[in-house]
């Protein structure tokens, strides 16, 4: 008899722990220093506002968790018309010492070929404290070079309104490809890989970047956006299908992308 209370009560303690691990907390820590995962696999099909950590940010754009094209689980399609906008917002975002990694797999199913200088944003940063804007993937469609290429941005901050296009980093829509990104605080320092392997061409920091002469400066980061909008009206083509899949942030690099991951 001795044993069995023994046993009950070393049963009772432990349901007791159990139970006073917050609903939304886990028993087990988040690996790798994640701050935010999301796959869509545990959404329902159909249109979402929200999902694990985020809400959406749409104008003349929708956001639908839709079977996966692969054919294992579910993705992000991410629809717009004309210059709208449609993003998952992760809010409340706190990176120790200002600095992590994204991760995500991207599909654009095609880019802008007018008007001129059609500029698209797929990841944008900000914080509370400042009204710079980081957008650590997006690009512009350059007709003097005959494309649309991958570059590192900012707006509304002492630098201006500029992305640094490269045409060493072509955008080529129709297929997957994952892409990561790096916000080093240490030196304002955006880093962008693509299929696992660095853009060097398009690293940008506090002395050297596409804006005026002042220094770029990264907010207290707090928020971060991703999705698709492009600010001009009447684009070609007139609507964008955008699909996303295994989002990754973290203070460290998450890897996944093949090459150097």
């Amino acid at each position: 008899m001795a044993l069995m209370r023994k046993a009950a009560a070393a049963l009772s303690v432990a349901v007791a722990a159990l139970l006073a691990i917050p609903p939304t907390a886990s028993a087990t820590p988040t690996p790798y220093g994640t701050l935010a995962r999301e796959n869509f696999d545990r959404l329902p099909l159909g249109q979402v506002t929200e999902g694990r950590g985020w809400t959406a940010d749409t104008d003349n754009g929708t956001l639908t968790v839709a079977s996966s094209s692969t054919g294992r689980g579910r993705e992000l399609r991410i629809r717009t018309e004309g210059n709208g906008r449609a993003f998952l917002v992760f809010d409340g975002l706190s990176a120790p010492g200002n600095s992590f990694w994204g991760r995500v797999r991207l599909r654009v199913g095609g880019f802008p070929t007018a008007p001129d200088w059609a500029h698209w944003t797929i990841a944008e940063a900000s914080g509370a404290d400042s009204p710079t804007l980081v957008r650590p993937l997006g690009g512009q469609y350059a007709p003097t070079d005959g494309g649309n290429f991958w570059g590192v941005g900012s707006d509304l901050g002492p630098t201006g309104d500029w992305t640094s296009w490269k045409t060493s980093a072509p955008a080529v829509g129709g297929g997957w490809q994952c892409v990561e990104f790096h916000l080093d605080a240490t030196d304002n320092r955006v880093t962008v890989y693509l299929g696992g392997v660095q853009q060097s061409d398009l690293t940008v920091s506090t002395k050297v970047h596409g804006g005026s002469a002042d220094d770029f400066v990264f907010p207290g980061f707090d928020r971060l956006k991703l999705g698709w909008q492009l600010y001009q009206a009447d684009p070609t083509p007139s609507s964008y299908d955008i699909r996303m899949d295994d989002i990754a942030l973290s203070t460290r690099r998450v890897g996944g992308c093949g090459n150097g991951s």
